[in-house]
């Protein structure tokens, strides 16, 4: 397991966040019918009980929503991954297809009300730190562009950030040439509820991608 260390900036901030980390061996296909009736399912279950005014009360959703405000980010301007998944399936719209891996990460976050990174491990530099975003950093989010991370959580390495809770970025995305995975649960109010995920994560990988030479931990 490559280091991943939570800076003293953002712990003083959030002294309760909590990241779910599993690297590992991954296979990557581009069509996966069980995992794709699995995620259906799971999209079934939350249209028909689900409301718009509903999906930011979901408890990982809420302590995120918080966790933007004291670091001084707008959660309605830059909405995190997991509520937009889940008011994506309230309205009645299709996920996206990316590939087995990409999709599982999104089957756990719709599940759990996470919101996941998940990162082609070797496009990472050095050791990763999970940080808050400054003025002007340049960062090309996936599907999104150019995005302002001022004062927003971010995953950095040795050479620029590359991830957060809102979008993560194209420099470390998962491609159909990734062999080995990085995926953290970002927990923003402890430890139990993380490590659930944590294991609903593995399993789903070992099922749907193959996963083999599986480290995890869980890092506060």
């Amino acid at each position: 397991m490559r280091e991943i260390i939570i800076s003293q900036s953002i712990k003083g901030i959030l002294p309760d966040l909590t990241l779910g980390c599993v690297e590992c061996d991954v296979v990557i296909s581009e069509d996966n019918g069980e995992l794709w009736r699995e995620i259906e399912a799971t999209c079934g279950t939350i249209g028909h009980s689900g409301e718009l005014a509903e999906v930011g009360s979901q408890p990982a959703i809420r302590a995120s929503r918080v966790a933007y405000r004291l670091c001084g980010k707008d959660p309605a301007r830059y909405r995190l991954s997991s509520e937009a998944l889940m008011r994506r399936v309230v309205k009645g719209h299709q996920l996206y297809r990316i590939n087995n891996v990409v999709d599982l990460l999104n089957l756990v976050s719709l599940k759990t009300g996470f919101s996941i990174g998940g990162y082609d491990a070797d496009k990472i530099s050095g050791s990763t730190i999970f940080d808050i975003g400054t003025k002007d950093e340049p960062y090309e989010a996936i599907g999104r562009g150019a995005m302002n991370i001022e004062f927003l959580p971010v995953f950095r390495d040795a050479i620029s950030p590359f991830g957060s809770p809102t979008s993560d970025s194209v420099r470390t995305s998962v491609t159909s040439e990734t062999t080995r995975f990085l995926m953290v649960i970002i927990g923003f109010s402890g430890e139990i509820c993380t490590s659930e995920a944590l294991d609903l994560s593995v399993s789903l990988l070992k099922k749907y991608a193959q996963a083999d030479n599986i480290e995890t931990v869980i890092i506060k």
